[in-house]
């Protein structure tokens, strides 16, 4: 195995990570509105088919 060597990060890298980790979340509100959705549909379908 080869030894890993850390150096500190420069300016442009921590940039760089800054900008990735406030672009890398999931999109929770977005996976709320599509699960909301589908279940709104489901109950208006059964209600649907009930009467």
């Amino acid at each position: 195995m080869r030894n890993i060597d850390f150096k500190p990060l420069t300016e442009e890298e921590r940039k760089r990570n800054e900008y990735l980790d406030k672009l890398n979340h999931a999109p929770y509100p977005t996976i709320f509105l599509i699960i909301f959705g589908m279940f709104l549909l489901f109950t208006i379908g059964v209600l649907l088919s009930a009467f």
